[in-house]
């Protein structure tokens, strides 16, 4: 579609504003990270394209937790503490938040919530500490200042564009979006053992609960049927389970792809236009099937598409570590762990959804996370966290969930904040300095 160049005129852009933190991205890691750092006294701006918090949580319309629990010796326990506790709390609160939910047979549990709840309870956890939200604005540049220096982060917003400039800065965008414009390295899809397949994500409602009992474990046969009579999905291994309210269930069915096969990538404008359309095509067919072959789901209707494709992967910085599957399904320790993955290997592959297991429940059933793989080798004043953290495709494909993100975000703000207070570059900052504030904090390190 491109045809050619136009060139722009040069501009001076306005300043919005000077911080010690800058935050870009407003998920799992996002929320944390701010939260984190302005709690500890860093005048903090937390900036998100969206008009709410929850990145893929709310946006993609996620509703469930995952990573929040590990299989500990055959016992399922929470182990992403800290900040995740006091949302967790404010989401009860809401009454927003279901109890646990087991999986597989009793090897692990996830937490399905309501999004309104999540959205709110987010903006009531940033704005306590005296975080600054700045929505609907998108990261399109940044402003170094010498080599290893980021300066300012350049903002597209309703008003015009803008700069905000900052002494740390942290990518919490899931697609790397910071990270990428100031020259870090990474690797995506086809240079890193490939990419996941994205999904977009519905709910419906009218579900008789009664009727429809643990339909989640027979999705599977009754897609079976489906099959044998004619009718083709675009994945197996479906994720359908019920919300709070028992005749709302949300739907993990979908896999968006490319014309040859190969998954949309999240950072390509056309490919993620054309997976929206391919989305709400899935949606509305398998929604024909539900109401045929599963039992309390004939009156169902579609209660809410999510506003966006869910993306699971797309960039992920090369740092000075990257997490790998080994580590993962070696429940892996390391002496700067910064908090700890209970999470399997979920990678959703050309059809399908494949799931490694650690050793369970022969073991510990979490990895620790390194310190490490939030830090990239060439900018002294940036620190990385979420999805687009430093991680090989397989350690991704684990690490990539809320819950582990949660504990790279806390740990993200932390870092920034105490570097700051020591005058130090957060890759100077030592772990035990980092480590003994996140234990005051709550926080688990495993």
């Amino acid at each position: 579609m491109t045809q050619g160049f136009l060139h722009e005129p040069a501009r001076q852009t306005p300043v919005l504003g000077d911080y010690d933190v800058v935050v870009l991205g407003g998920g799992p890691a996002g929320i944390m990270a701010a939260t984190s750092a302005a709690a500890l006294g860093s005048q903090t701006l937390l900036v998100e394209h969206y008009g709410f918090l929850g990145g893929m949580g709310t946006a993609a319309g996620v509703t469930n937790f995952c990573g929040l629990h590990a299989n500990v010796f055959g016992e399922v326990q929470q182990v992403v503490h800290g900040l995740t506790d006091e949302l967790l709390e404010r989401m009860r609160q809401l009454d927003g938040l279901n109890t646990p939910h087991s999986l597989f047979g009793g090897k692990i549990a996830a937490q399905a919530y309501d999004n309104a709840a999540f959205k709110v309870a987010a903006d009531q956890l940033t704005t306590s500490r005296g975080v600054e939200l700045l929505f609907h604005s998108r990261a399109v540049g940044v402003s170094l200042s010498g080599e290893r220096q980021l300066q300012a982060l350049l903002l597209e917003t309703k008003s015009g564009r803008y700069a905000v400039r900052a002494q740390r800065f942290i990518d919490c965008s899931g697609d790397g979006d910071l990270f990428a414009q100031a020259g870090v390295r990474f690797e995506k899809g086809e240079t890193g053992a490939d990419m996941m397949y994205p999904s977009s994500m519905f709910r419906v409602q009218g579900v008789d609960a009664a009727k429809a009992g643990d339909a989640w474990n027979h999705f599977g046969e009754w897609m079976a049927q489906a099959e044998a009579k004619g009718r083709r999905f675009p994945r197996k291994s479906p994720i359908i389970r019920p919300q709070k309210n028992p005749s709302e269930w949300r739907a993990n069915v979908t896999q968006l792809s490319r014309a040859d096969g190969e998954p949309i990538d999240g950072t390509d404008v056309l490919q993620l236009s054309a997976a929206e359309l391919q989305g709400r095509a899935q949606i509305v067919d398998f929604l024909d099937f539900l109401r045929e072959y599963a039992p309390g789901f004939e009156k169902a209707y579609l209660l809410e598409i999510a506003p966006q494709v869910g993306i699971r992967e797309t960039r992920r910085m090369v740092g000075a570590y990257q997490l790998s599957e080994t580590d993962v399904l070696n429940c892996a320790s390391f002496e700067d762990s910064i908090g700890v993955n209970g999470w399997m290997i979920e990678e959703h592959v050309a059809g399908n959804v494949s799931f490694r297991w650690q050793d369970i429940p022969n073991c510990r059933g979490y990895n620790q996370l390194p310190y490490r793989m939030l830090l990239p080798l060439e900018i002294d004043n940036l620190l990385v966290a979420g999805r687009c953290a430093s991680m090989t495709h397989g350690g991704q494909s684990a690490a990539r969930v809320s819950g582990a993100c949660f504990a790279m975000g806390q740990a993200a703000g932390t870092a920034a904040a105490l570097s700051l207070k020591h005058q130090q570059r957060p890759r100077d900052l030592s772990a035990l300095t980092l480590q003994e504030q996140l234990q005051r904090n709550g926080a688990f390190l495993g």
